[in-house]
């Protein structure tokens, strides 16, 4: 086991897979406790700004004689060739998140994890606030925000931790204090093989002594605390004791209540200024571990009203003749556009992408009763179609022939025709975007460019 100590990567032959964010950021805290560190990445222009501070880049799809430890980002797939013969070899391999772990120092600032299929992002952001309006010096880290390893090695009286499966695969010590799988739907099935596994990786985040939380009304996520010493469950329904939960228009705590056998009230649903149902679970599941911390009630209340989400989550674009424009960019699966389209009564629906094998049957039953019509972009827009006229053959729906970054201004276009008042236009593509665009902020960013174009 690698220990935590100065010295123990001086001299250490280490190689770091992948000159991304989080690889540039191990690769430098390495090399600052004496490690003799080699980069693997095949990307020049990853490679070039590590070069020039003088570290030894390269494609690399076996270790170099003596290497001790591998470090890899979570963009590495387990069956890359150079972690294959790095596990041949005997050579430990491990992510940043992990590294990040060791390298605490004494005293460091415990951690609360949170991860899950979707919304891990809006929960650590709430998080974030509320550990702020409660005076705690934190930051939002990990898959979000400040790189892991900058976090553990400044100074924080707790961080607010966003973990992915690719990142918890890679995890083996890593112990926060309280965590939280928000749900499990199918994702990253083929990063990870199955759908067991990727619940397995997820899972990781319950680490023997950590207080474990669970969403009462996702089964996935509440059979991963199974064997918990200390189970947290939240629901959007009314709690039982040990749970946070929903009474008429109130968030309750009575897991961690102020008076002992009473609900102690946090928030109110008007406190939450992000619609939807999956919003309200995201904000429990946030109370839930700053109240495992201690947090005051009122903290809570006040770091959800000062939330402000990031960008491309249900973020309100524009109103013009009575129709709302919603960017819901980051719903890149199934499971994600689902919450998003439950959140608004009436949608002409902007969908499509690439599935990666995803199935948009129940997805498409399920959204029926608020669809006016749909709008498909994208490679994948078969199963959509097929879907629609099996459930909806009357639903007027538009394609979008195009793939490329001009689609969402055609896609706009086509919207704007089919929209009356009282209607959202909601962009839950319900798929990856790499088709046509760069990532989901992209093409976000496109839609909110041709709304605002429209609207001018």
């Amino acid at each position: 086991m690698i220990g935590a100590d100065e010295g123990a990567y001086e001299g250490m032959p280490v190689v770091v897979a992948g000159a991304g964010v989080s690889g540039a950021a191990a690769a430098r805290v390495l090399r600052e406790r004496g490690a003799r560190v080699t980069v693997a990445d095949a990307d020049e222009q990853r490679a070039e700004p590590l070069r020039a501070e003088g570290f030894d880049v390269r494609p690399l799809d076996v270790p170099p004689p003596g290497t001790a430890l591998v470090v890899t980002s979570p963009g590495w797939r387990p069956d890359a060739p150079l972690l294959v013969a790095a596990a041949r070899a005997g050579v430990e391999v491990v992510g940043e998140v992990e590294l990040a772990w060791r390298l605490r120092p004494e005293g460091a600032a415990p951690w609360l994890a949170v991860t899950g299929t979707n919304g891990k992002t809006t929960t650590v952001r709430m998080l974030e606030a509320v550990l702020s309006a409660a005076g705690l010096r934190t930051v939002a880290a990990g898959n979000v925000g400040l790189p892991l390893l900058d976090a553990v090695l400044a100074d924080h009286d707790v961080l607010a931790v966003e973990l992915s499966s690719f990142q918890l695969h890679w995890s083996s010590t890593v112990r926060p204090h309280t965590a939280v799988v928000l749900n499990i739907a199918p994702d990253h099935v083929d990063w990870h093989g199955t759908l067991d596994a990727y619940a397995a990786a997820k899972g990781r985040i319950h680490a023997p002594g950590t207080v474990a939380v669970h969403n009462r009304d996702d089964p996935g996520s509440v059979r991963l605390t199974a064997r918990a010493d200390v189970r947290v469950g939240f629901t959007l329904g009314s709690p039982a004791a040990g749970e946070l939960g929903v009474v008429e228009d109130l968030l309750v705590d009575r897991a961690f209540p102020d008076v002992v056998g009473e609900a102690t009230e946090v928030a109110t649903l008007a406190d939450i200024g992000v619609p939807g149902a999956h919003n309200v679970a995201n904000a429990l599941a946030a109370a839930a571990l700053a109240r495992s911390y201690g947090v005051p009630a009122d903290a809570v209340r006040d770091g959800l009203r000062a939330f402000s989400p990031d960008p491309h989550r249900n973020a309100l674009v524009a109103e013009t003749g009575g129709v709302a424009w919603v960017d819901d960019s980051k719903a890149t699966n199934p499971h994600a556009a689902a919450a998003s389209l439950a959140a608004y009564p009436s949608v002409v629906w902007i969908a499509g992408g690439l599935l990666k094998g995803a199935d948009v049957d129940d997805l498409v039953r399920a959204a029926l009763p608020r669809l006016r019509a749909v709008v498909l972009v994208g490679t994948d827009r078969g199963p959509f179609l097929d879907a629609l006229s099996r459930h909806a053959p009357d639903l007027p729906v538009e394609v979008v022939d195009r793939l490329d970054n001009a689609v969402m201004s055609d896609a706009v276009a086509r919207a704007r025709v089919l929209a009356r008042p009282g209607d959202t236009v909601l962009l839950a593509p319900a798929a990856a975007s790499m088709d046509c665009f760069r990532d989901y902020r992209q093409r976000g960013e496109l839609f909110a460019a041709a709304v605002r174009e429209a609207a001018a």
